[in-house]
């Protein structure tokens, strides 16, 4: 699994990238079946904006893939929120993943009857 950390008008300082590892990495103890974390990480420098910051995470999967996004005032506080809502969206996909994995089959039910001879 590798996590990606881009920036969009934006340097990308080591501490901001072990900031944003550290906190999108916590998100594989959840699920086991994630290939890929794509991070973007965008500024807009118009003043008038309030929450400039805006973090971004696609979560890739073998069998899908889940994204989010948040602004905040600061880098720090968006990768904080939108490690949170990626977390949540992860634990989400798994538990619809399992639980239709287990009602798929037709065969689960099948009670086994013993020949009488």
């Amino acid at each position: 699994m590798r996590i990606t950390v881009k920036g969009r008008n934006i340097e990308i300082t080591d501490a901001i990238r072990a900031y944003a590892e550290e906190k999108i990495g916590k998100v594989v103890t959840h699920y086991d079946q994630i290939q890929s974390i794509d991070v973007v990480l965008n500024v807009i420098k118009n003043p008038s904006v309030s929450q400039s910051h805006t973090a971004e995470v696609i979560c890739k999967f073998v069998s899908g893939s889940v994204q989010a996004e948040e602004s905040a005032e600061s880098m720090y506080a968006s990768i904080d929120l939108v490690a949170d809502k990626i977390s949540r969206q992860v634990k989400k996909f798994k538990e619809k993943q399992i639980s239709s994995s287990k009602s798929a089959s037709i065969r689960t039910d099948i009670v086994e009857t013993a020949d009488v001879e």
